[in-house]
């Protein structure tokens, strides 16, 4: 694979940027007879999904070639590093793929039975269970776990934590103790104060979020994956819900009340970023929606694309441009905070090193 070269605009600052590409890697330095492959318009690192699902399907696992298509398919739209929320596919020999984007995996959902969709999660009968059973999937995962945090109760026909506070400690610091990160899936209210108190890294969803709650994200460092294009699923939700009419007014009136709470969380300078939930209901390759969708809950052009791009790269612990960094990047011929129809159609995709 020979030399490559790209010119253009870098953002956030709008500045001048050019890169040499040797061996799939960024060089500042000028490399004769590199071959220009893109020269004008705006050159960012590979667009993130912080919340998506490679490997998971309607009813749960899936075929691995299956699993390839949807990260193919994010490739497409330069999504070239995923985020993995749980998965109950094996997805790690997708790593030897280097035509895929690169993933980063919280291993499979923690349950209680029958709290969570069938086929999604690892059901634990005992929830003291949990703080070993998380601790695992850390030893197999990729800096990152991830937990349910709430599902309706059908004893009580409404939302409701999964976890005791004592388990939720004890589990999330057997976790911090493995070097990884914890994320839980959250609609409701109440199951926030004890995963936050816990120590919690990221809230996925955070439909619930309250004065309160918000203030104690900004205490202990909690980052917010608000999820947004999945979140307007929730009256078909409270629709399909006919059995339990006191969870289905609870999920419209978290709907009714959700683009508010997020820009409360915005303005209180809780961390957001974007993700699409993609992989069960959510199609893949929707990661521009998201990133327009933040413009609702205050977010300037610059900053939603952040959160699907460097900012996100930085909060994850991924490369973004830099002189020996890997060449995963996304070229435009228009400013790609323009909207959807830009974001989502690269004019180059560029990773480890190759153009697609």
């Amino acid at each position: 694979m020979g030399a490559l070269h790209v010119r253009g605009r870098g953002l956030p600052d709008g500045e001048l940027v050019e890169w040499w590409i040797v061996d799939g890697v960024l060089r500042a330095d000028p490399v004769a007879d590199a071959e220009t492959v893109f020269d004008g318009g705006w050159i960012l690192p590979g667009l993130v999904d912080a919340h998506c699902h490679v490997g998971l399907g309607e009813r749960g696992e899936i075929p691995l070639d299956d699993a390839i298509v949807q990260a193919e398919v994010e490739r497409g739209v330069g999504a070239l590093l995923l985020r993995d929320c749980g998965s109950p596919t094996d997805t790690r020999s997708l790593d030897d793929h280097h035509d895929l984007p690169r993933i980063i995996r919280a291993g499979k959902h923690l349950a209680r039975p029958k709290r969570y969709s069938p086929g999604f999660a690892i059901e634990l009968e005992d929830e003291w269970q949990l703080p070993e059973a998380l601790a695992a999937q850390a030893r197999l995962g990729d800096g990152w776990v991830k937990l349910v945090g709430d599902w309706i109760d059908r004893s009580v026909g409404d939302l409701a934590p999964l976890w005791s506070d004592d388990v939720l400690r004890a589990a999330i610091a057997a976790v911090h103790d493995e070097g990884a990160r914890v994320t839980a899936h959250v609609f409701s209210e109440d199951a926030l104060p004890g995963l936050i108190g816990a120590g919690i890294d990221c809230i996925e969803h955070g439909t619930g979020l309250t004065d309160d709650t918000i203030e104690m994200m900004i205490e202990h460092g909690t980052a917010l994956v608000p999820t947004l294009i999945n979140i307007e699923n929730f009256p078909g939700f409270a629709d399909a819900a006919t059995k339990y009419p006191t969870y289905a007014a609870h999920m419209r009136d978290l709907y009714a009340s959700c683009y508010s709470r997020m820009a409360a969380a915005r303005e209180a300078g809780v961390p957001i970023y974007a993700g699409s939930d993609a992989g069960s209901t959510i199609a893949h390759g929707r990661i521009a929606d998201e990133v327009e969708t933040l413009a609702r809950i205050g977010m300037s052009p610059t900053d939603a694309l952040g959160a699907a791009c460097w900012d996100a790269r930085r909060w994850l612990g991924r490369p973004v441009l830099d002189d020996g960094a890997p060449a995963d990047l996304v070229c435009f011929s228009e400013d790609p905070r323009r909207g959807t129809d830009v974001l989502s159609n690269p004019d180059r995709v560029i990773l480890r090193g190759r153009v697609y």
